[in-house]
């Protein structure tokens, strides 16, 4: 692995922790680490775990990629959306255990999950894209569709409302909160009792269940790399 994403394997649980700068940075190095890990996971059979450094899971896509050309943020949403696609397929279940913050592409993390845990405190989880001048890409609207309630939806997607972890888990983004000392514990936990489940089902039902969802991201993915952010 890289210095971008480390891998730990304990008892079947792989443990990705992304580490790029304050904001934890979604760059085209840390996606391909993300990508060698959960392929490492899939050759381990492992449940897997993705968190990040105290106080961020992460603070969006690269900016500095973003800003330097249409060219070059297509290209970066194109990688990062397709992973998103991969995590929502993947054949083990994957536990996001955010340690604050989750903005932009840090909060389509926590919507491509199958489980995800947050931790207490004074931190900001949504998407900020049209606070920030961006017109909403097609992959992050139904990703958004899908996983958030009706009304979040409408707030998140189009207003930028941005949330605590509290109003973050009832809209959608997260599934429990725990104090932040019980995170990982809390994380290993749930990986635990997932490890318990049949894999084949789950992975079977998993591609059933989101085979509408998969389709339209597999639409929209193409749709962003001609319509871009317009």
């Amino acid at each position: 692995m890289s210095e971008l994403v480390s891998y730990q394997l304990d008892d079947g649980i792989a443990t990705l922790t992304l580490c790029n700068g304050k904001v934890n940075a979604i760059s085209h190095d840390v996606i391909a680490g993300l990508n060698a890990g959960l392929d490492r996971a899939v050759a381990d059979k492992a449940v897997v775990i993705m968190t990040g450094q105290p106080g961020i899971l992460s603070g969006g896509y690269d900016l500095k990629v973003m800003t330097s050309s249409i060219e070059n943020a297509i290209a970066l949403v194109t990688v990062g959306s397709t992973l998103a696609r991969r995590m929502l397929s993947h054949p083990y279940p994957i536990i996001v255990a955010c340690p604050g913050h989750a903005v932009a592409k840090g909060a389509f993390i926590l919507l491509s999950a199958d489980h995800r845990i947050g931790t207490e405190g004074a931190f900001t989880i949504g998407l900020n894209e049209v606070q920030i001048g961006l017109t909403m890409h097609h992959v992050g609207i139904e990703l958004a569709r899908d996983r958030l309630s009706k009304a979040a939806f409408q707030r998140s997607v189009i207003n930028a409302e941005m949330f605590n972890p509290t109003t973050a888990r009832d809209a959608g983004f997260l599934d429990s909160v725990v104090a932040p000392e019980a995170l990982m514990p809390s994380a290993v936990a749930m990986a635990q009792q997932l490890k318990k489940i049949n894999q084949q089902a789950h992975a079977g039902t998993k591609l059933k269940a989101r085979k509408a969802l998969l389709a339209t991201l597999d639409a929209a993915i193409e749709l962003d790399k001609t319509a871009g952010f317009s």
